[in-house]
């Protein structure tokens, strides 16, 4: 089964949600122009992710004006929509990421489990479950960044059965061994795909490294980013011989 997803690497809004959710409708009429049913955003799109003054402060609960909004486009415009955000339940903040099929239905939501860094340490709190979700026939699940660099959360997710990996993510440069090495490998290892969507530009004191990318069971990229603004559209197809796909989940022995 094939399955046109998009994603877009595209500059962090500076903590400007108005902005970016303009952006976000822009880009999801483009990816729905090109015929992809499914649009990745990056980690913490709104409100911005190098932003630790603004995300306890604007953070929103789940079916906030934010959720809504992005429902609203994905209606609009026909396209599914996968965003991250900064949630609010209580007194914890989530780093969360939610997704939208093309009706505006909620298909999951997903709490970052791996904290990285000072600043995600000390604003959020660790989600603690997994979320996977049918999109359009291809069993599909959520991680967050640095989520996905866990060989633990992928060999997880695989036993559930899960084809795709959605990551929204906030990578900066230095760290390009995560999209040249260490995602082809998680997803040759486990024999399923991975759709990664970075930030490029800087925000801050960070500068954010590009290589956005959809990786396969074979460690091939079908799309692969560099590291400037680019609205990426790539037709997901797993399909590979058999002798080319991992049999690790049932090969498995513990010592």
């Amino acid at each position: 089964m094939t399955l046109k997803l998009a994603f877009f690497q595209g500059s962090p809004s500076l903590g400007d949600p108005d902005s970016a959710l303009a952006v976000l409708r822009q880009q999801a009429q483009a990816a729905a122009t090109a015929g992809a049913r499914m649009l990745v955003v990056p980690e913490l799109f709104l409100p911005g992710y190098n932003q630790p003054d603004l995300h306890a402060r604007l953070a929103q609960p789940a079916g906030g004006a934010w959720e809504q909004q992005v429902r609203a486009y994905a209606v609009e415009t026909g396209c599914g929509i996968t965003f991250g955000w900064a949630e609010r339940e209580g007194d914890a903040i989530y780093n969360t990421v939610s997704t939208f099929d093309h009706q505006g239905e909620l298909l999951g939501r997903h709490r970052k489990i791996q904290m990285y860094g000072a600043m995600e340490r000390r604003i959020f709190t660790p989600g603690e479950a997994y979320c996977t979700f049918d999109l359009e026939g291809i069993s599909t699940a959520l991680l967050i960044c640095y989520d996905a660099e866990f060989s633990q959360h992928i060999h997880a997710i695989a036993e559930q059965g899960v084809r795709l990996i959605l990551v929204p993510c906030a990578n900066p440069a230095g760290f390009e061994h995560v999209s040249d090495h260490i995602l082809p490998a998680q997803a040759a290892q486990m024999g399923l795909s991975i759709l990664y969507c970075n930030y490029c530009g800087s925000e801050g004191d960070v500068t954010y490294a590009g290589a956005s990318l959809l990786v396969g069971p074979d460690a091939k990229f079908s799309a692969k980013a560099g590291r400037t603004e680019v609205l990426m559209v790539v037709e997901f197809n797993d399909e590979i011989p058999d002798c080319l796909r991992s049999t690790q989940l049932s090969d498995y022995r513990k010592a």
